[in-house]
C-alpha cells in the first residue's frame, strides 16, 4: 500500500497545509514553528511508517503521527486561548485531528490484526 493513498496520510498532508496558510502572517515565530512542525509531523510519520519494512516499524511511526496529532491539538487549543487562532478555525482543526487520531487506531488495529 503507497501512503499517497491513505486517507488518514491526505487528511493530514490537507490540514498541515492549512495550517501552514493560516500561521503565515503569525509574527510569534515560536509558536508559529511549533504548531507547523507538530501539523508536519502527523503525515510525516504516517508516510515514513507506511515505508517501513516490518509491520513493528510500521505501527510505532503510525503511534509517533498519533501522538503529533495530540500535540497539534494541544498547540490549537493554547492557539485559540491567546487569541492567534479563530474559534472556527480551531475548532475545525481540534475536530480533524481527533477525527485523524481516530483513523490511525484503527490503521494500526488492521497492521495488528494481520500478524
Amino acid at each position: 500500500m503507497a501512503f499517497e493513498d491513505l486517507d488518514v496520510w491526505k487528511r493530514a498532508a490537507r490540514l498541515s497545509s492549512d495550517i501552514y496558510t493560516n500561521m503565515r502572517e503569525l509574527k510569534d515565530y515560536s509558536f508559529k514553528d511549533q504548531i507547523t512542525r507538530s501539523s508536519l509531523s502527523v503525515p510525516s510519520n504516517i508516510a515514513e511508517g507506511i515505508e517501513r519494512a516490518t509491520d513493528k516499524e510500521k505501527m510505532r511511526f503510525l503511534s509517533i503521527a498519533k501522538g503529533s496529532a495530540a500535540e497539534l491539538r494541544t498547540q490549537i487549543y493554547i492557539g485559540m486561548d491567546i487569541s492567534y487562532i479563530s474559534k472556527d478555525i480551531g475548532t475545525k482543526w481540534i475536530k480533524e485531528t481527533k477525527e485523524l487520531s481516530a483513523m490511525l487506531v484503527g490503521l494500526i488495529k488492521s497492521i495488528k490484526a494481520v500478524n
